[in-house]
Protein backbone atom coordinates (compact mmCIF):
# COMPACT_ATOMS: atom_id res chain seq x y z
CA UNK A 1 0.00 0.00 0.00
CA UNK A 2 1.45 3.50 -1.28
CA UNK A 3 1.56 6.57 1.17
CA UNK A 4 -1.21 8.24 -0.66
CA UNK A 5 -3.46 5.40 -0.08
CA UNK A 6 -2.43 4.79 3.59
CA UNK A 7 -2.80 8.74 3.88
CA UNK A 8 -6.09 8.98 2.19
CA UNK A 9 -7.47 5.89 4.89
CA UNK A 10 -5.79 7.83 7.60
CA UNK A 11 -8.23 10.91 6.49
CA UNK A 12 -10.91 8.91 6.64
CA UNK A 13 -10.54 7.52 10.08
CA UNK A 14 -10.27 11.02 11.27
CA UNK A 15 -13.39 12.46 9.26
CA UNK A 16 -14.82 8.95 11.33
CA UNK A 17 -14.17 10.05 14.76
CA UNK A 18 -14.88 13.88 14.09
CA UNK A 19 -18.56 13.56 13.32
CA UNK A 20 -19.00 10.88 15.46
CA UNK A 21 -18.04 12.70 18.09
CA UNK A 22 -20.00 15.72 16.84
CA UNK A 23 -22.82 13.48 16.17
CA UNK A 24 -22.79 12.70 20.18
CA UNK A 25 -23.40 16.30 20.53
CA UNK A 26 -25.72 16.39 18.63
CA UNK A 27 -27.38 13.95 20.61
CA UNK A 28 -26.24 15.14 24.00
CA UNK A 29 -28.02 18.46 22.88
CA UNK A 30 -31.17 16.95 21.56
CA UNK A 31 -31.74 15.01 24.89
CA UNK A 32 -31.05 17.58 27.23
CA UNK A 33 -33.34 19.60 25.63
CA UNK A 34 -35.99 16.78 26.02
CA UNK A 35 -35.30 15.40 29.45
CA UNK A 36 -33.18 18.79 30.56
CA UNK A 37 -30.42 16.98 32.00
CA UNK A 38 -27.02 15.39 30.47
CA UNK A 39 -27.42 11.97 28.93
CA UNK A 40 -24.42 10.01 27.94
CA UNK A 41 -25.76 9.02 24.85
CA UNK A 42 -24.57 6.14 22.13
CA UNK A 43 -23.65 2.33 22.72
CA UNK A 44 -20.35 3.53 23.63
CA UNK A 45 -18.55 4.69 26.85
CA UNK A 46 -16.81 7.38 24.88
CA UNK A 47 -18.19 10.61 23.28
CA UNK A 48 -18.78 9.58 19.98
CA UNK A 49 -21.49 8.11 18.07
CA UNK A 50 -20.17 6.05 15.33
CA UNK A 51 -23.14 5.79 13.37
CA UNK A 52 -22.82 9.70 12.47
CA UNK A 53 -19.32 8.79 11.69
CA UNK A 54 -20.25 5.86 9.38
CA UNK A 55 -22.24 8.31 7.27
CA UNK A 56 -19.90 10.69 6.90
CA UNK A 57 -17.64 7.86 5.65
CA UNK A 58 -19.72 6.51 3.22
CA UNK A 59 -21.23 9.77 2.03
CA UNK A 60 -17.35 11.18 1.28
CA UNK A 61 -16.20 7.28 -0.33
CA UNK A 62 -19.66 7.38 -2.32
CA UNK A 63 -19.18 10.76 -3.68
CA UNK A 64 -15.53 10.17 -4.06
CA UNK A 65 -16.09 7.13 -6.49
CA UNK A 66 -18.69 9.07 -8.47
CA UNK A 67 -16.85 11.95 -9.15
CA UNK A 68 -15.42 10.68 -12.36
CA UNK A 69 -18.98 10.15 -13.66
CA UNK A 70 -20.85 12.89 -12.18
CA UNK A 71 -20.69 15.40 -9.20
CA UNK A 72 -23.58 17.90 -8.26
CA UNK A 73 -25.54 19.04 -5.36
CA UNK A 74 -27.97 16.66 -6.62
CA UNK A 75 -26.27 13.74 -6.03
CA UNK A 76 -24.64 14.39 -3.40
CA UNK A 77 -27.95 15.26 -1.78
CA UNK A 78 -29.45 11.81 -3.22
CA UNK A 79 -26.54 9.54 -1.81
CA UNK A 80 -26.57 10.86 1.73
CA UNK A 81 -30.46 10.73 1.22
CA UNK A 82 -30.89 7.34 0.59
CA UNK A 83 -27.05 6.12 1.93
CA UNK A 84 -28.02 7.13 5.29
CA UNK A 85 -31.49 5.90 5.48
CA UNK A 86 -30.18 2.68 4.37
CA UNK A 87 -27.40 2.84 7.07
CA UNK A 88 -29.95 3.85 10.15
CA UNK A 89 -32.48 1.42 9.31
CA UNK A 90 -29.78 -1.30 8.84
CA UNK A 91 -28.72 -0.52 12.28
CA UNK A 92 -31.83 0.00 13.64
CA UNK A 93 -32.81 -3.72 12.31
CA UNK A 94 -29.30 -5.50 13.48
CA UNK A 95 -29.98 -3.84 16.96
CA UNK A 96 -33.33 -5.06 17.37
CA UNK A 97 -32.45 -8.76 16.18
CA UNK A 98 -29.34 -8.44 17.94
CA UNK A 99 -30.26 -7.51 21.77
CA UNK A 100 -34.14 -7.83 21.50
CA UNK A 101 -34.78 -4.27 21.54
CA UNK A 102 -36.26 -0.89 19.48
CA UNK A 103 -33.65 1.91 20.49
CA UNK A 104 -35.35 4.45 18.63
CA UNK A 105 -39.26 4.22 17.25
CA UNK A 106 -40.67 6.95 14.49
CA UNK A 107 -43.63 5.05 14.50
CA UNK A 108 -45.69 8.36 15.19
CA UNK A 109 -43.97 10.31 12.67
CA UNK A 110 -44.87 10.99 9.32
CA UNK A 111 -43.64 8.77 6.01
CA UNK A 112 -42.19 6.20 8.29
CA UNK A 113 -40.58 2.91 7.39
CA UNK A 114 -41.55 0.15 10.34
CA UNK A 115 -40.43 3.22 12.85
CA UNK A 116 -36.94 2.75 12.17
CA UNK A 117 -36.52 5.34 9.48
CA UNK A 118 -38.62 8.52 9.03
CA UNK A 119 -39.12 11.23 5.43
CA UNK A 120 -37.80 13.99 8.52
CA UNK A 121 -34.29 12.53 9.31
CA UNK A 122 -33.68 11.42 5.55
CA UNK A 123 -34.02 15.30 4.17
CA UNK A 124 -31.55 16.30 6.99
CA UNK A 125 -29.00 13.55 6.49
CA UNK A 126 -29.50 14.91 2.47
CA UNK A 127 -29.06 18.51 3.52
CA UNK A 128 -26.25 17.87 6.10
CA UNK A 129 -24.25 15.34 3.85
CA UNK A 130 -24.81 18.16 1.29
CA UNK A 131 -23.12 20.59 3.25
CA UNK A 132 -19.97 18.53 4.66
CA UNK A 133 -18.90 16.88 1.21
CA UNK A 134 -19.22 20.75 -0.53
CA UNK A 135 -18.44 22.92 2.53
CA UNK A 136 -16.88 20.99 5.42
CA UNK A 137 -14.97 18.41 4.18
CA UNK A 138 -12.66 20.53 2.34
CA UNK A 139 -11.58 22.36 5.48
CA UNK A 140 -11.22 19.10 7.41
CA UNK A 141 -8.79 17.94 4.61
CA UNK A 142 -6.51 20.68 4.58
CA UNK A 143 -6.21 20.50 7.98
CA UNK A 144 -5.13 16.82 8.63
CA UNK A 145 -2.72 18.04 5.60
CA UNK A 146 -0.90 19.94 8.46
CA UNK A 147 -0.30 16.98 10.38
CA UNK A 148 3.22 15.46 10.53
CA UNK A 149 3.10 12.49 8.98
CA UNK A 150 4.46 10.13 11.93
CA UNK A 151 2.36 12.39 14.32
CA UNK A 152 -0.86 11.36 11.59
CA UNK A 153 -0.36 7.34 11.80
CA UNK A 154 -0.09 7.75 15.97
CA UNK A 155 -3.07 10.03 16.18
CA UNK A 156 -5.06 7.48 13.66
CA UNK A 157 -3.83 4.19 15.50
CA UNK A 158 -4.75 6.03 18.68
CA UNK A 159 -8.36 6.53 17.58
CA UNK A 160 -8.57 2.87 16.51
CA UNK A 161 -7.48 1.10 19.45
CA UNK A 162 -9.66 3.85 21.42
CA UNK A 163 -12.91 2.71 20.25
CA UNK A 164 -11.72 -0.96 19.70
CA UNK A 165 -11.09 -1.29 23.30
CA UNK A 166 -15.00 1.02 23.83
CA UNK A 167 -16.62 -1.47 21.62
CA UNK A 168 -15.72 -4.69 23.18
CA UNK A 169 -15.98 -3.33 26.82
CA UNK A 170 -19.73 -2.03 25.77
CA UNK A 171 -20.18 -5.41 23.87
CA UNK A 172 -20.31 -7.17 27.32
CA UNK A 173 -22.77 -4.62 28.73
CA UNK A 174 -24.92 -5.32 25.87
CA UNK A 175 -24.70 -8.98 26.13
CA UNK A 176 -26.17 -8.43 29.65
CA UNK A 177 -29.05 -6.78 28.14
CA UNK A 178 -29.70 -9.02 25.93
CA UNK A 179 -29.91 -11.94 28.40
CA UNK A 180 -31.86 -10.22 31.06
CA UNK A 181 -34.42 -9.68 28.28
CA UNK A 182 -34.67 -13.14 27.07
CA UNK A 183 -34.70 -14.33 30.90
CA UNK A 184 -37.28 -12.02 31.42
CA UNK A 185 -41.39 -13.59 32.39
CA UNK A 186 -42.68 -10.18 31.57
CA UNK A 187 -45.69 -10.32 29.09
CA UNK A 188 -45.17 -6.33 28.18
CA UNK A 189 -42.58 -4.23 26.78
CA UNK A 190 -43.21 -1.34 29.80
CA UNK A 191 -42.22 -4.65 32.42
CA UNK A 192 -39.33 -5.32 30.67
CA UNK A 193 -37.97 -2.18 30.45
CA UNK A 194 -38.70 -1.68 34.23
CA UNK A 195 -37.17 -5.18 35.24
CA UNK A 196 -33.49 -4.33 32.74
CA UNK A 197 -33.29 -0.73 34.30
CA UNK A 198 -33.16 -2.18 37.97
CA UNK A 199 -30.77 -4.59 37.44
CA UNK A 200 -28.75 -2.24 35.55
CA UNK A 201 -29.06 0.05 38.54
CA UNK A 202 -27.49 -2.18 40.65
CA UNK A 203 -24.64 -2.95 38.64
CA UNK A 204 -21.42 -0.85 37.79
CA UNK A 205 -21.40 2.61 36.11
CA UNK A 206 -21.19 1.24 32.54
CA UNK A 207 -24.36 -1.05 33.09
CA UNK A 208 -26.23 2.17 34.68
CA UNK A 209 -25.38 4.41 31.72
CA UNK A 210 -27.00 2.25 29.25
CA UNK A 211 -29.87 2.37 30.92
CA UNK A 212 -29.62 6.11 30.99
CA UNK A 213 -28.51 6.22 27.69
CA UNK A 214 -32.14 5.22 26.15
CA UNK A 215 -34.75 6.33 28.36
CA UNK A 216 -37.44 5.48 25.65
CA UNK A 217 -36.06 1.92 24.45
CA UNK A 218 -38.47 -0.54 23.89
CA UNK A 219 -38.03 -4.22 24.65
CA UNK A 220 -39.34 -6.77 22.86
CA UNK A 221 -38.68 -10.76 23.74
CA UNK A 222 -39.24 -13.66 21.09
CA UNK A 223 -42.74 -13.91 22.99
CA UNK A 224 -43.56 -10.66 22.65
CA UNK A 225 -43.05 -10.19 19.36
CA UNK A 226 -44.99 -13.64 18.54
CA UNK A 227 -47.86 -11.88 20.36
CA UNK A 228 -48.35 -8.61 18.33
CA UNK A 229 -47.89 -10.74 14.86
CA UNK A 230 -51.24 -12.44 16.57
CA UNK A 231 -52.60 -9.06 17.34
CA UNK A 232 -51.51 -7.59 13.96
CA UNK A 233 -53.10 -10.76 12.17
CA UNK A 234 -56.50 -10.24 14.50
CA UNK A 235 -56.57 -6.75 13.12
CA UNK A 236 -56.18 -7.28 9.78
CA UNK A 237 -58.16 -10.17 10.00
CA UNK A 238 -61.31 -7.86 11.37
CA UNK A 239 -60.74 -5.12 9.00
CA UNK A 240 -61.09 -7.36 5.99
CA UNK A 241 -64.22 -8.63 7.35
CA UNK A 242 -65.70 -5.05 7.63
CA UNK A 243 -64.49 -4.60 4.48
CA UNK A 244 -66.37 -7.36 3.16
CA UNK A 245 -69.59 -6.72 5.05
CA UNK A 246 -69.40 -2.86 3.57
CA UNK A 247 -68.88 -4.34 0.02
CA UNK A 248 -72.26 -6.51 0.67
CA UNK A 249 -73.71 -3.86 1.73
CA UNK A 250 -73.70 -1.67 -0.25
CA UNK A 251 -74.44 -4.86 -3.41
CA UNK A 252 -77.89 -5.33 -1.62
CA UNK A 253 -78.37 -1.55 -1.24
CA UNK A 254 -77.93 -1.00 -4.95
CA UNK A 255 -79.44 -4.09 -5.76
CA UNK A 256 -82.83 -3.02 -3.96
CA UNK A 257 -82.90 0.23 -5.69
CA UNK A 258 -82.47 -1.45 -8.85
CA UNK A 259 -85.91 -3.15 -7.67
CA UNK A 260 -87.43 0.02 -6.34
CA UNK A 261 -87.16 1.55 -10.12
CA UNK A 262 -89.43 -1.23 -11.95
CA UNK A 263 -92.92 -1.86 -11.00
CA UNK A 264 -94.60 -5.63 -10.56
CA UNK A 265 -96.69 -5.28 -13.92
CA UNK A 266 -94.00 -4.17 -15.73
CA UNK A 267 -91.40 -7.17 -15.22
CA UNK A 268 -94.71 -9.55 -15.53
CA UNK A 269 -94.95 -7.97 -19.29
CA UNK A 270 -91.59 -8.56 -19.83
CA UNK A 271 -91.68 -12.22 -18.69
CA UNK A 272 -94.39 -12.82 -20.98
CA UNK A 273 -92.86 -11.17 -24.12
CA UNK A 274 -90.00 -12.97 -23.54
CA UNK A 275 -92.44 -16.77 -23.72
CA UNK A 276 -93.98 -15.68 -26.64
CA UNK A 277 -90.62 -15.15 -28.27
CA UNK A 278 -89.51 -18.76 -26.89
CA UNK A 279 -92.97 -19.84 -28.37
CA UNK A 280 -92.10 -18.57 -31.59
CA UNK A 281 -88.72 -20.33 -31.59
CA UNK A 282 -89.91 -23.70 -30.49
CA UNK A 283 -92.44 -23.78 -33.67
CA UNK A 284 -89.95 -23.08 -35.99
CA UNK A 285 -88.87 -26.38 -37.50
CA UNK A 286 -84.83 -24.91 -37.76
CA UNK A 287 -84.95 -23.70 -33.97
CA UNK A 288 -82.01 -22.27 -32.80
CA UNK A 289 -80.97 -23.72 -29.52
CA UNK A 290 -78.51 -21.49 -28.12
CA UNK A 291 -81.15 -18.64 -28.32
CA UNK A 292 -84.11 -20.67 -26.43
CA UNK A 293 -81.57 -21.28 -23.75
CA UNK A 294 -81.03 -17.66 -23.69
CA UNK A 295 -84.42 -16.66 -24.00
CA UNK A 296 -85.47 -19.75 -21.23
CA UNK A 297 -82.40 -18.15 -18.79
CA UNK A 298 -83.79 -14.68 -19.34
CA UNK A 299 -87.42 -15.75 -18.37
CA UNK A 300 -86.46 -17.69 -15.23
CA UNK A 301 -83.95 -14.52 -14.62
CA UNK A 302 -87.35 -12.14 -14.30
CA UNK A 303 -89.63 -14.40 -12.74
CA UNK A 304 -86.89 -14.36 -9.91
CA UNK A 305 -86.71 -10.94 -10.41
CA UNK A 306 -90.41 -10.60 -9.72
CA UNK A 307 -90.06 -12.84 -6.81
CA UNK A 308 -87.50 -10.52 -5.00
CA UNK A 309 -89.75 -7.56 -5.94
CA UNK A 310 -92.80 -8.96 -3.97
CA UNK A 311 -90.59 -9.84 -1.20
CA UNK A 312 -89.63 -7.07 -0.86
CA UNK A 313 -93.03 -5.57 -0.97
CA UNK A 314 -94.23 -7.46 1.45
CA UNK A 315 -91.40 -6.39 3.82
CA UNK A 316 -92.48 -2.82 3.34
Amino acid sequence: MDNLSLQHICYLVLLFFVFSVLGWCMEVLLKYIQYHRFINRGFLIGPYCPIYGSGIVFITVMVSILSGMESSVGTTFSISFIGCGILEYAVSYYLEKRFHARWWDYSTKPMNLHGRIWIGNLILFGIGGTLVIEVINPIMYSLFALIPERSLYALTSIIILTMSADYLTSHFVMKFVKSSVESSEADNTESISKEIKLLMHNKSILYRRIADAYPDVIYRTDRINKRMREIKAEIERIQQETADNLDRIKQDATYNFELMKVTPSQIQEEIIAKQDQLILQLKEDNANEKAIEELQKEIQEKKQYLEERKKLYRIR
